[in-house]
């Protein structure tokens, strides 16, 4: 599933190729036809993610909601003269003077009104990549839960955009054991935790791929060979069950959690262990 730097990405490009302009829009696949006629020939305003959640403006207060799920795609492409007929099930075409941007898979794209969207963001954790997340909002729900740190990671209710990769990434630079407890971390470790994945973040924006290894930790600096994998990007853990973690050795683990394979090294994130309280004389 794609994780939040993808929607932002997607939202930059969206905005910078249509907003401003006059767009047809239409479902060649007929599953959005309805709410596709109401904004065709309509300018479009721009676009924004939140966390997963893209949001498409139109005049009116209606939002295009897109939540892109396992197998979604939205594919943006330039066209000289006339743009190409749809290939596939395309639910959503926009078209605009110069580019048309395709949806395909997605898990929800839906016609919103402006109360809608409000209570779906009104439902989402702060996301690292916007300027107006609070990152102690998250802090208040991690630090009152037992619930393990990998898991309130990946829950898009306590922070919003951070999918598989970010969250076994983040966890192995802060050598954090991720079934470690919430409640059992400092505030300055989440604070840490939180200014990395927005750095990192929005360095996945920038380069449209996930990269979480240290200047040191590279190939160049390694000597080693690159990742090859679909999801691109030199990491430390994800992906990399039974190989040797590039700082001691120690072979990667995986293991489910929450219906998610989770990726560890326990070498360098050592098993969480509670400190003993003192014996009474």
């Amino acid at each position: 599933m794609p994780e939040g730097h993808t929607l932002h990405r997607l939202a930059v490009d969206l905005t910078d190729a249509f907003a401003g302009r006059q767009v047809r829009v239409g479902s060649p696949q007929g599953r959005f036809a309805e709410s596709a006629a109401l904004l065709d020939g309509q300018t479009m305003l721009g676009a924004e993610a939140w966390g997963k959640q893209l949001f498409v403006e139109f005049p009116g207060e209606r939002f295009v909601h897109i939540h892109l799920g396992l197998y979604g795609k939205l594919a943006i492409n330039g066209y000289a003269a006339v743009p190409p007929e749809p290939v596939g099930q395309v639910r959503l075409r926009v078209v605009g003077p110069t580019a048309y941007a395709d949806l395909r898979g997605a898990t929800a794209c839906d016609l919103w009104t402006l109360s809608q969207r409000d209570a779906c963001v009104a439902k989402l954790g702060p996301d690292p990549l916007r300027d107006d997340a609070d990152p102690g909002r998250a802090w208040a729900r991690i630090s009152r839960s037992r619930a393990p740190i990998g898991g309130l990671l990946m829950d898009q209710s306590v922070v919003a955009g951070i999918g598989n990769v970010y969250r076994a990434e983040v966890l192995f630079r802060h050598r954090l054991d991720p079934l470690r407890p919430g409640s059992t971390l400092r505030r300055s470790q989440w604070q840490a935790i939180w200014d990395d994945l927005v750095m990192l973040m929005k360095d996945g924006v920038e380069k449209n791929r996930i990269d979480t290894v240290r200047p040191e930790h590279t190939p160049e600096a390694m000597g080693r060979p690159p990742r090859k994998d679909d999801h691109g990007g030199e990491v430390y853990v994800y992906r990399r069950a039974g190989q040797p973690c590039h700082v001691c050795g120690t072979p990667v683990r995986t293991v489910e959690l929450q219906a998610r394979n989770l990726f560890w090294c326990p070498g360098c994130q050592r098993a969480y262990r509670p400190r003993k309280a003192p014996s009474t004389p």
